[in-house]
């Protein structure tokens, strides 16, 4: 099966958001939405979530599933607005969110908040496979840039969240709170590119390195040839040496500490205070 995907791209986080659907029954699921977020006015609007949902509509699509590829640390999830817009769908994770949950639960305080995944509606195993209608969707876990990424193959194609980025600009860090540059080696060495290589790759994000216009699709094959990370032929040792490296060096994501704790919440804002206002906790250390 090769199912049709559409991209969405947020510039100010260079997040993708894809609906993968059946163009025959209609059936669809959401990938990664994106709850704009202007820290600098505290103020969340919804033009990106908005022109996923005017696709669906136009389309006449029937959205089962709203997807993550895991808690992201660089935009806040629009995974509940786009819940109440459609009916009867479910928002969907990997059952290790449970591991992150406790984590940043304790990084933020958070008092009276459960680490067990409850917020979501599914929480999927490792190998677990679950249909949208026409479209079967198999989960492939793939930590490392967190305990709880999974990547999701559908039909011809495999979203990889940030375990893969496009060839150019490699993989994603692994310098977060129980991330693991190991770890990220052995799901791209021992899972993804167990693939077959005409097997389609949609990455979570695009960061346009050198300027260069938008890409968001490859192949397993052209990732294990010229991924500039970690190609086939790169030893565990080496990627390690190369991730760890790098990671020393990168700024800590601009909306990490804002969107992580809405995010492990399954996109739900904290609950509003007296005054009926919402607030989000920044904790005054380094995380």
């Amino acid at each position: 099966m090769k199912p049709k995907v559409k991209a969405f791209f947020d510039p100010d986080t260079s997040t993708l958001t894809y609906v993968v659907f059946d163009e025959d029954s209609r059936d669809a699921v959401v990938m990664d939405t994106v709850w704009n977020y202007d820290q600098n006015a505290a103020k969340l609007t919804t033009k990106s979530c908005d022109e996923v949902l005017a696709f669906i509509s136009e389309n006449r699509l029937l959205v089962h599933l709203i997807m993550e590829t895991h808690a992201h640390a660089d935009h806040i999830s629009a995974a509940q607005l786009a819940k109440k817009a459609i009916p009867k769908s479910r928002v969907v994770i990997g059952q290790r969110i449970c591991d992150v949950q406790k984590e940043f639960g304790r990084i933020y305080n958070l008092q009276g908040f459960e680490p067990d995944g409850r917020l979501f509606d599914v929480l999927l195993g490792d190998g677990e496979s679950i249909n949208a209608g026409t479209l079967k969707i198999e989960t492939i876990f793939t930590p490392g840039h967190t305990p709880a990424c999974a990547s999701y193959l559908i039909g011809d194609a495999v979203f990889t969240g940030d375990a893969l980025f496009m060839p150019d600009f490699g993989t994603g860090r692994c310098d977060f709170p129980l991330a693991s540059a190991a770890d990220l080696y052995d799901s791209v060495h021992n899972r993804l590119y167990k693939l077959p290589e005409a097997t389609r790759t949609f990455t979570a994000h695009d960061y346009q390195p050198g300027g260069r216009p938008l890409r968001y699709e490859s192949t397993i094959g052209e990732q294990k040839q010229s991924n500039i990370h970690i190609k086939a032929s790169t030893s565990k040792d080496e990627y390690v040496a190369l991730r760890t490296s790098r990671d020393a060096t990168l700024a800590i994501p601009r909306l990490l500490l804002a969107s992580v704790q809405v995010n492990i919440n399954a996109g739900h804002l904290p609950a509003p205070e007296s005054n009926q206002v919402s607030y989000l906790k920044i904790p005054l250390s380094n995380y």
